[in-house]
C-alpha cells in the first residue's frame, strides 16, 4: 500500500488513530468492560502495522546512499527518544495528583498534533513537495538509481522475494532483534523495581538511560558510517556488519556478564551498555532492507518486521513464565541468557548469508515485463 498509493496519508492515518484511542484509553479502561479495551489495542496494534513498512517506502524515496545511515538513522532513533522522553515523565505524571490516566492524555495528544503537522509538512517524494529547491530535488532523484519513480507500477515479484537468500537472513536477524530488544524494553522496569529496588520515579528516569545513550550513538555511528562508506574504507557489506556484530554481540556479551557483578550500579552499566549499543542496527541490519531492494524496501521491511513481532510478543510472554518469582535474580538472569542467545544468533546468521548487492528483482528486466505483457494478453 505504501509503494502504490504512497506513504504520507498511510503514516497520517496510522498515527491518528492510534493517538486518539491512546487519549481514550483511561476513559474506556475505567468505564467500559475490558473486551472493548481490548478491541482498542488491537486496533493501535493494527495501525502501528504500518509505520515501519510505509517509512521505509518513503526513505526509499528521499534517502541518497551516501547519505542514507544517518537519514535513516535520524528517522528511527525518533523511537528511541520517544522512549526516553516517555519513561521519567509517565513516571513523574503516574505520581502526581493526574495519576496514572494522565499519561495517557499527555502521549497521545502529542501524536494528535504530530498529525497535524505532518498532514502539511510531509511528502511522498521530492516531486510532489512544494517547498524544496530544484537542485535538491535534482540531487536526490539522481542518486537515487536503483529507486524507480514508477516502483507503484511495478509487479511484486513474490517468488523472487520469498527465495532469497539475504532476505531470509534478514528475517532471522530481525526476529532474534525484537526478542532481545522488546523483552529488554518491557521488562527492565520491572528487574530495576523487583530486583535492584528502584522508585517509580528514579525507575523511569534510571529506565530511560539506556535509551537517552542509545539516541546518541546513533547519531555518532551513522555519522561515522557515512564517513566510511563515503571514503570507501570499507565495504557496504563489511561495514553493515560490523555495525550489527557492535549492537548484537556487544549487548550478548554485557548480558552474559551480568552474574559477574554483584553490585546495583554494575547491572545498570551492563544493562545500559545491552540497550546503547543496539544503536548499530540503524547502521546495520535495519538499514539493509533499502541497500537488498529500495523499490520494494517497504515490503521487505513489512515482511521482515511483521514476523519478528511475534518475538516481540513471545519474548515478554516467555519472561513471565521464567520468571515466577519477580524478586529472583536467578530466574532474570535466565531471562537475560536467552536474550543474549537470540542477539548472538541473530547477528552470526546475519554475517554468514546477508548481503548489501541490489538483487536482481529490484528492478524487472526489460524481457520480464515484455513477458508479463504477453501472458497478459494471452
Amino acid at each position: 500500500m505504501a509503494r502504490k498509493f504512497g506513504a504520507k496519508y498511510l503514516l497520517f492515518g496510522a498515527m491518528l488513530i492510534c493517538s486518539v484511542f491512546t487519549m481514550l484509553s483511561p476513559i474506556i479502561a475505567q468505564n467500559l468492560s475490558w473486551t472493548v479495551f481490548f478491541m482498542t489495542r488491537v486496533i493501535q496494534g493494527l495501525s502501528q502495522g504500518f509505520f515501519y513498512p510505509s517509512i521505509n517506502a518513503f526513505l526509499a524515496k528521499w534517502a541518497p546512499p551516501l547519505e542514507r545511515s544517518r537519514i535513516f538513522s535520524f528517522v528511527f532513533v525518533g523511537t528511541q527518544f520517544g522512549t526516553v522522553l516517555t519513561m521519567p515523565i509517565a513516571g513523574y505524571l503516574a505520581a502526581s495528583p493526574w495519576g496514572w490516566p494522565s499519561i495517557f492524555y499527555c502521549t497521545g495528544l502529542c501524536g494528535v498534533l504530530w498529525s497535524v503537522v505532518w498532514l502539511f509538512v510531509g511528502a511522498n517524494s521530492p516531486d510532489t513537495h512544494p517547498s524544496i529547491s530544484d537542485s535538491e530535488r535534482h540531487y536526490i532523484n539522481s542518486a537515487l538509481v536503483n529507486t524507480s519513480a514508477q516502483n507503484h507500477k511495478l509487479a511484486t515479484p513474490w517468488k523472487s522475494v520469498l527465495t532469497s537468500v539475504p532476505l531470509w537472513a534478514l528475517l532471522l536477524t530481525h526476529l532474534g532483534q525484537n526478542w532481545g530488544y522488546w523483552m529488554l524494553l518491557t521488562e527492565l522496569p520491572n528487574y530495576f523495581s523487583h530486583v535492584l529496588n528502584f522508585n517509580i520515579k528514579s525507575n523511569g528516569l534510571v529506565t530511560a538511560l539506556p535509551y537517552l545513550i542509545m539516541c546518541v550513538l546513533t547519531a555518532v555511528f551513522s555519522w561515522i558510517a557515512d564517513y566510511i562508506n563515503a571514503k570507501r574504507l570499507l565495504s557496504l557489506n563489511v561495514s553493515r556488519k560490523m555495525w550489527n556484530s557492535i549492537a548484537h554481540y556487544g549487548g550478548a556479551a554485557a548480558l552474559l556478564a551480568l552474574p559477574l557483578v554483584t553490585s546495583v550500579s554494575g547491572a545498570v552499566i551492563l544493562l545500559t551498555t545491552a540497550i546503547a549499543l543496539n544503536a548499530g542496527i540503524f547502521t546495520g541490519y535495519l538499514t539493509n532492507h533499502l541497500d537488498l531492494a529500495p523499490n520494494f524496501a517497504g515490503l521487505l521491511m513489512g515482511i521482515t518486521n511483521g514476523f519478528a513481532n511475534i518475538t516481540s510478543i513471545l519474548a515478554p510472554t516467555v519472561t513471565g513464565f521464567i520468571v515466577s518469582d519477580e524478586t529472583s535474580r536467578y530466574e532474570w538472569l535466565v531471562a537475560f541468557y536467552i536474550s543474549a542467545g537470540a542477539f548472538f544468533i541473530g547477528n552470526t546468521i546475519f554475517i554468514l548469508f546477508g548481503s548489501t548487492d541490489i538483487q536482481p528483482w529490484n528492478k524487472p528486466s526489460e524481457e520480464d515485463s515484455h513477458v508479463k505483457r504477453d501472458e497478459h494478453v494471452v
